[in-house]
């Protein structure tokens, strides 16, 4: 009950209005829209693939900590090199696990048995993680040809390293990547130009959980299962202005909630320089980037923005100003953050970051920058204006207005229609459950937003994309690539306390022709063997694309690594064009649309 009348009661497995006299908030319903593309939805086929076998579970149903409403991020990783996507999902954990006092739920590898369905192989693959997982991303460090994985957590991170036998070995400590702390995005990327790739991770805060500030009061929502602990002093607890008066905890909308990020101390960002031979160190400090400012750092992305041949590097923070760093091709980065005007957003504030999404959505050829944020507060789209330089485009490309009453986390880049533009598409859930008791044109589960592009300009239609999009969920990491095979982009949502959600695009490869290219690099010529940082450009129908392959980004997910071009009415590709990581572009003949084609830097297509 809420001063402002009954709310209406919400059945996410009916998707219908119960009870009360109160409209459903937009996040709960999506309008249909005229601007949708004909005959292309997506479906939740989540039960007949079998990845509802998987259940994340974060802390209790209260989340009285901040650690328990972040949730995890999702893989779609090809580890076993057979062609087909396959399904990494982080798990989280409960205090009592943190403490040993009960067993941590496990993370889950699913097998593609390219049928529709996946097999779960976490228990013979060895990545079962075991630790309040957070993020994940994918790259071959060791140039063997097989991707390998690291998994960030709170506590201990993993380095797993894929043997190319099915299995994979934790080397974290002997690699000198075990992270001790509260990570949360990373991506690989080869930022010196070795051949080798690198390893960037984020830290959000410091919490320790054994001095855990006592759990706010709820009304009507199960607290807990850990009981709270003393109140540490007002120095540990970083008291400022977010806490209650008097109070030993916080407020959101004059309503008792957890602490954090802001008055938290945050933890530092780390780059591991890749030295071959299987171990790294840590050369943060020296390369400039080791967010002395205590930043609560989040989605994380290296991309070569300024188009120099360098990877440069993007850090999304929580409540505080973003990071972008300019690579000097010196071993060093220059923080460009406020001077390229993507620390803040138009207005000159920052914003609560979580996710990052790169693509050159208006085909100018400079890769774009979304950012998903905290409810009561837009999304914010920078467009690469060119000369380093990115503006706040959100409300007049169409993406601000009606993210305001979501709450975002993952979210990508992808053309969903295959018309040769890219769509946007962004995962959502609020961190306060309260929220489902008051009249506040929100809720706790919400529906996914999908933005479609028409050449340049985004409309939200989710309301006409089908009832996969249509489900509130509390989802946090996203990742997007064609699961199946068949030519258009599926999407997995890892959800919070919840089955994840496999969300196959039906429609999508008839309304498009499409092209999808797998980079097969060079360690000879200084390129990664998985490609990575090497940017694709394809034209078609008069229309140049330009794609990445990237590790990383979104909320602490990985994509498909694979580059797909959506082609639309285009029978041919005219030229595609490939910039090899570190190396030069070279231009290759592509016989025919509709396939999945493979350049080796080596020997060229096959």
């Amino acid at each position: 009950m809420s001063g402002h009348g009954r709310l209406a009661w919400w059945s996410p497995v009916l998707g219908i209005a119960l009870l009360g006299q109160k409209a459903l908030p937009p996040t709960l319903t999506a309008p249909p829209s005229a601007a949708a593309a004909p005959g292309v939805a997506f479906s939740d086929v989540t039960a007949a693939s079998g990845l509802d076998r998987f259940h994340h579970v974060s802390g209790g149903p209260a989340k009285d900590y901040i650690v328990e409403a972040t949730g995890s991020g999702v893989a779609l990783v090809d580890y076993d090199d057979d062609g087909w996507l396959d399904v990494y999902l982080v798990n989280g954990s409960t205090l009592p696990a943190l403490r040993a006092a009960a067993k941590a739920p496990g993370a889950a590898l699913f097998h593609n048995n390219h049928d529709g369905t996946f097999t779960d192989v976490t228990a013979v693959a060895g990545v079962d993680n075991g630790r309040w997982g957070q993020g994940v991303c994918a790259g071959d460090f060791d140039n063997d040809g097989q991707e390998d994985l690291f998994v960030t957590n709170f506590g201990r991170s993993r380095l797993y390293r894929n043997r190319g036998d099915g299995t994979f070995a934790d080397v974290a400590e002997g690699a000198g990547v075990a992270l001790d702390g509260w990570s949360t995005g990373c991506a690989f990327g080869d930022y010196d130009g070795d051949g080798r790739l690198d390893l960037f991770v984020a830290g959000y805060v410091k919490l320790d959980p054994e001095r855990l500030s006592p759990a706010p009061p709820h009304a009507g929502v199960p607290s807990s299962e850990a009981p709270a602990a003393s109140p540490p002093p007002a120095e540990k607890r970083g008291m400022g202005a977010a806490y209650a008066a008097g109070a030993p905890y916080c407020e959101y909308r004059a309503q008792p909630v957890m602490c954090g990020p802001r008055g938290l101390k945050g933890e530092g960002d780390h780059l591991f320089h890749n030295d071959g031979g299987g171990h790294f160190t840590d050369v943060s400090a020296h390369a400039g980037v080791a967010d002395a400012a205590g930043f609560f750092g989040f989605g994380v992305a290296f991309f070569d923005y300024d188009d120099d041949g360098k990877l440069d590097l993007f850090v999304a923070n929580d409540s505080t100003p973003n990071y972008l760093y300019r690579n000097r091709g010196d071993g060093t980065f220059e923080d460009v953050s406020y001077a390229s005007g993507a620390a803040l957003d138009e207005a000159g504030r920052e914003q609560a970051h979580m996710g990052v999404a790169v693509g050159d959505y208006d085909n100018d050829g400079r890769a774009d920058l979304h950012i998903t944020n905290f409810a009561d507060d837009y999304n914010v789209l920078y467009h690469n204006d060119g000369k380093g330089l990115f503006s706040d485009v959100s409300y007049p490309a169409g993406v601000a207005r009606p993210s305001i009453p979501f709450l975002g986390w993952g979210e990508a880049f992808l053309d969903y229609d295959n018309d040769g533009w890219l769509d946007l598409m962004v995962a959502n859930g609020h961190v306060y459950p309260i929220a489902d008791q008051f009249d506040w044109n929100t809720s706790y589960r919400q529906r996914a937003l999908l933005f479609r592009n028409l050449r340049g300009k985004f409309v939200e239609v989710a309301g006409s994309a089908g009832a996969g999009l249509s489900v509130a969920r509390a989802s946090r990491g996203l990742a997007a690539g064609d699961v199946d095979n068949d030519g258009d982009i599926d999407v997995v949502l890892n959800n919070l306390d919840d089955t994840p959600t496999l969300l196959r695009n039906e429609g999508g490869s008839r309304a498009g022709h499409w092209l999808t290219v797998r980079l097969v690099g060079d360690p000879a010529r200084r390129c990664p063997r998985d490609a990575i940082g090497s940017v694709v450009f394809c034209t078609a129908g008069g229309i140049r694309q330009r794609g990445e392959v990237a590790s990383g980004r979104s909320q602490l997910s990985q994509s498909d690594m694979r580059v797909h071009f959506g082609l639309g009415a285009a029978t041919r590709v005219e030229r595609l064009e490939v910039r090899w990581a570190n190396g030069t572009t070279v231009g290759y003949d592509v016989p025919a649309v509709d396939r999945f084609v493979v350049i080796d830097q080596a020997s060229g297509v096959r």
